[in-house]
């Protein structure tokens, strides 16, 4: 008898313990927030399909850029001769004006590397094989917090021949594995602040109560309090040090959050939907139907008689046939969770289509107890 008393335990256990989750899953410290970060640059070597001639700004950049690196781009020519080329427009082939992104993670610090993203600004088909030059990244003060610079790295294909033109993915937008570098630091209140301020993912007020209800019940009361559904501020230590470790232990309290509420995601280009478990549905019937709606056309050949005077015409004859779908009502009876509207909108086998439309008629006569979202 003793050897089912632990399955029995487990199994017991098991239910309390999937809805739990770590406060780290649950919400963020304030004060470790990413900034973002973008900058201008020009991606060289790449093969035939940069910006050419009709992108003025690249042009423009490569010449600067040049001048930076006491590179005269016209050459020695007279005076008469630097006044032409300049006129001229250079064909950058293999030079492409990008604009580059990033997100600088939160307490970065200087010398640390992150990822950026290219992206094509001009004219280029593709920036394959390309390599991006030192570029600065700015955040939305103006200053530069990083360098970037390195090898693209793009999985889009784009290429064309004889008339014929194949395209996987976008070849117009790279990345670069740490490709950035920091050069200036974010001033954060992590340090200086009395309190550490945790903010939730998603609002809700009944897991702002369970993550503080659980700090307090293992540090003490009054540790944590609510500043709203999202914010909770909690009283830490002064020393760095000790203040890392309380946030560590915060970090992995398991809470039992609240339930969301009650959603229906509907996606109408794709045809997904998604109920969650908390939706319902009041006493309502609910029959789908279609028209289906046939016309086939016959060709043939009106001959005149022998003797009359008539000439040979083509005709066309149409048949029109109108077949509706007899699909059976189903009813639905109050408070019916999600099992069962999927249970029965499958018997009569309606498509996501038809899914769609059913979802919103329940949500337009009042039966449809969640909130509809349309994406």
């Amino acid at each position: 008898m003793r050897k089912y008393v632990a399955p029995l335990l487990l199994a017991l256990l098991l239910p309390a313990c999937a809805w739990a989750d770590r406060v780290k899953d649950l919400a963020s410290v304030a004060a470790v927030r990413g900034n973002q970060l973008i900058g201008y640059g020009l991606v060289v070597g790449l093969q035939g399909t940069g910006d050419g001639t009709d992108i003025a700004f690249t042009t423009q950049s490569m010449r600067q850029m040049l001048s930076r690196l006491g590179v005269n781009p016209d050459g020695p020519l007279s005076d008469f001769e630097q006044t032409a080329a300049a006129a001229a427009k250079v064909d950058l082939k293999n030079a492409a004006s990008v604009l580059v992104t990033a997100e600088l993670p939160g307490l970065a610090k200087s010398g640390q590397r992150f990822d950026i993203n290219v992206s094509a600004l001009g004219r280029a088909t593709s920036l394959r094989g390309g390599t991006l030059l030192m570029t600065s990244l700015r955040g939305i003060d103006g200053q530069v917090y990083a360098l970037a610079q390195g090898a693209v790295n793009t999985t889009g294909v784009n290429e064309s021949a004889a008339g014929s033109r194949v395209a996987v993915g976008v070849p117009t937008a790279a990345r670069i594995p740490r490709g950035a570098i920091v050069e200036r630091e974010v001033e954060n209140p992590f340090e200086r602040s009395d309190h550490v301020i945790l903010n939730l993912h998603d609002a809700d007020f009944t897991t702002a109560r369970a993550v503080i209800t659980a700090i307090n019940e293992k540090f003490g009361p009054d540790v944590a309090r609510a500043l709203d559904a999202v914010s909770i501020a909690v009283r830490a230590p002064e020393n760095v040090s000790q203040r890392v470790s309380f946030v560590s232990e915060i970090e992995n309290i398991v809470v039992v959050p609240g339930e969301p509420p009650a959603r229906v995601v509907v996606n109408a280009r794709t045809g997904t939907v998604v109920i969650n478990r908390n939706v319902r549905v009041s006493a309502a019937a609910v029959s789908h139907g279609s028209i289906t709606v046939t016309v086939s056309a016959t060709n043939s050949v009106s001959q005149p008689n022998p003797l009359a005077q008539g000439q040979t015409a083509a005709v066309q004859n149409a048949d029109i046939a109108v077949k509706e779908g007899r699909n059976p009502m189903f009813l639905f009876q109050p408070g019916v969770d999600l099992r069962q509207i999927v249970d029965a909108v499958n018997q009569v086998g309606a498509s996501p289509s038809a899914l769609i439309a059913i979802l919103e008629a329940l949500k337009s006569s009042g039966s449809l107890r969640a909130e509809l979202i349309v994406i």
